[in-house]
């Protein structure tokens, strides 16, 4: 995607969170259950903020959050927050260097996305939260979203903090999945130690195949279905398998 295409993004996603947000602010949300949606609300701007302050560092903000933060009202936090992060984003170019968790990209660039991504899984969890019709994602970014769950949080986290996998694949036989939706697919391959990514569905027969819409999927990825509601994922293959993959994705986004 281009920048251009997340700003849009992440502009759209925001104002449709800021609108939910205030409906119910008491609510559980089903999909982080420890938190209503003033703790999601309070998280989002915490986040922003931290991003906003990385950006200008060389390192880490500690100690985090400042105890400051928990006497703003959620709301007014997130908007400071916000207003902060597009200020920052404005003031420099995708290629400029930025502190990441992510060693392969250390720019501006990997937070315009990273953000963007937050704000759209977020502002489903505030949807779900208050009992609002979930808005569709756009197909180019729940693509995107998809992308970047398998790559940059699993396959990486498999990599460099293989330890919290080893309960999970240290017995896995060895199995490929395939992750398709429309205009795109993703091969997994796991495996004792192993979480590989590659584009495409290969030639040789997955264990599992996981297919549907772009909205669908990635909201199966990420593990953000409403209660009673159909998924629209089409899930093919041994629960057990299906299962590995599971455990992969939530333990590498906690």
């Amino acid at each position: 995607m281009e920048y251009s295409r997340f700003f849009d993004c992440l502009a759209a996603d925001f104002g449709r969170l800021r609108a939910v947000v205030p409906i119910d602010p008491t609510a559980v949300v089903p999909s982080c259950p420890d938190w209503t949606v003033a703790d999601l609300t309070r998280h989002i701007g915490e986040v922003y903020l931290h991003k906003t302050l990385l950006m200008r560092g060389s390192a880490e903000p500690d100690p985090w959050p400042p105890k400051e933060l928990a006497d703003e009202e959620p709301l007014a936090l997130l908007d400071r927050a916000y207003a902060g992060l597009l200020d920052e984003f404005g003031a420099r170019k995708p290629g400029d260097p930025a502190v990441s968790w992510y060693t392969p990209d250390q720019t501006v660039g990997f937070w315009i996305r990273r953000m963007t991504q937050e704000t759209v899984i977020h502002r489903i969890d505030a949807e779900l939260g208050t009992g609002q019709p979930v808005t569709p994602v756009p197909a180019d970014l729940a693509v995107d979203g998809i992308d970047e769950l398998l790559k940059v949080f699993v396959a990486y986290s498999v990599a460099e903090e293989g330890d919290y996998f080893t309960d999970i694949l240290a017995r896995s036989p060895g199995r490929t999945y395939t992750v398709r939706t429309d205009g795109a697919a993703w091969r997994v391959r796991t495996g004792p130690g192993r979480f590989t990514v590659e584009d495409g569905v290969g030639d040789d027969a997955a264990d599992v195949t996981v297919s549907g819409p772009p909205t669908a999927v990635l909201r199966w990825v990420w593990n953000r279905g409403g209660a009673g509601e159909p998924s629209g994922v089409t899930i093919e293959g041994a629960p057990e398998a299906v299962e590995e993959l599971r455990r992969c994705v939530v333990t590498a986004t906690q």
